[in-house]
């Protein structure tokens, strides 16, 4: 009887110290529905859906393109990237607005 009590109070004080070690972890953790960084690599899957991100901290200047699976953060001052946008506007008849500009 003595050795299930110390039993269950070393289990008690295992699951308090592992709560305070994953609450402390968890809280150091920030998620943004916003691009904080970008990518240079290449977007290669068929792009659905295309957003231009202005620079607003933590949010840095994007071209976010959105593919079926993901969406991608890329760098607005790749050459790719320009190509990639104008190409799909042309390819859907779309007349970018003048203030969505990717180029500056």
């Amino acid at each position: 009887m003595e050795t299930r009590r110390i039993l269950m109070r070393s289990l008690a004080v295992a699951v308090v110290i592992a709560s305070v070690i994953w609450t402390t972890t968890a809280a150091g953790e920030v998620v943004y529905s916003c691009c904080t960084k970008v990518s240079t690599a290449k977007v290669t899957d068929p792009i659905i859906k295309i957003t231009m991100q202005n620079e607003n901290y933590p949010c840095v200047k994007a071209v976010i393109f959105e593919t079926k699976q993901v969406k991608f953060c890329s760098d607005p001052k790749q050459r790719w990237v320009r190509e990639k946008v104008k190409q799909f506007f042309k390819k859907n008849n779309i007349t970018p607005r003048p203030t969505s500009s990717i180029s500056d």
